[in-house]
């Protein structure tokens, strides 16, 4: 039985926003913020903080980037003095994070690897979310409300993400081989929403058939 619902997601494909709704039909809890609420308090590091630590690159380490399973459209950067948090012990924070709120099946999870985090369960249910460029454009520039900032954050936050998962996972992201269904949100998110959950209504369907 799928009890997990795994949203991965293109920068601005609109994955949060889907992610709140599937867990609203479903009548599942959601792990989105919630979950970057929970890495700020065992980090000891402000929400805002996290949440731009979540999306950026980390200059004082020098590291590839820094955790960006949520992708934050803040810009500013955090103080100097959180640095004595690497991006190392943040991943092994967001990991422990990710495997706890798995436990309080049936959930959807947003982000923060959780693909790549519980991929040896056998409850997840996978999908990655893209989009066309100009409709992630649109999305971005809805909530950040510049335009400049809007291509900045849709022509680099994948990239920074293509590049953590290569430099922690060594695969290529997004990993084909962790995802049960790749959609493209062009359709609008209530199609994609109804797509997701007829897969995974198939899915469970086919689980219980197999036991009887």
């Amino acid at each position: 039985m799928k009890q997990i619902l795994l949203i991965d997601r293109e920068f601005g494909a609109g994955g949060s926003t889907i992610g709140e709704k599937l867990a609203e039909r479903l009548n599942w809890k959601l792990f989105d913020q919630a979950l970057t609420e929970e890495i700020a308090r065992r980090t000891k590091m402000p929400i805002p903080d996290c949440q731009r630590r979540e999306g950026r690159v980390d200059p004082w380490l020098h590291r590839l980037v820094n955790i960006i399973w949520r992708g934050s459209i803040g810009s500013a950067l955090p103080s100097p003095d959180l640095a004595v948090l690497d991006t190392d012990c943040l991943v092994r924070e967001v990991q422990k994070v990710v495997e706890q709120a798995a436990e309080a099946r049936p959930c959807v999870i947003v982000g923060r690897g959780a693909s790549h985090f519980l991929r040896d369960r056998k409850d997840t249910f996978s999908v990655f979310l893209y989009a066309p460029r100009e409709l992630k454009y649109r999305r971005v520039l809805k909530r950040v409300g510049n335009e400049k900032e809007a291509v900045e954050l849709v022509d680099s936050m994948d990239d920074e993400r293509r590049k953590f998962v290569k430099h922690y996972f060594n695969h290529e992201w997004p990993n084909r081989q962790l995802f049960h269904a790749m959609l493209n949100t062009c359709m609008g998110d209530d199609n994609t929403i109804e797509a997701i959950l007829q897969l995974l209504n198939a899915v469970n369907c086919d689980g219980k058939a197999g036991k009887a």
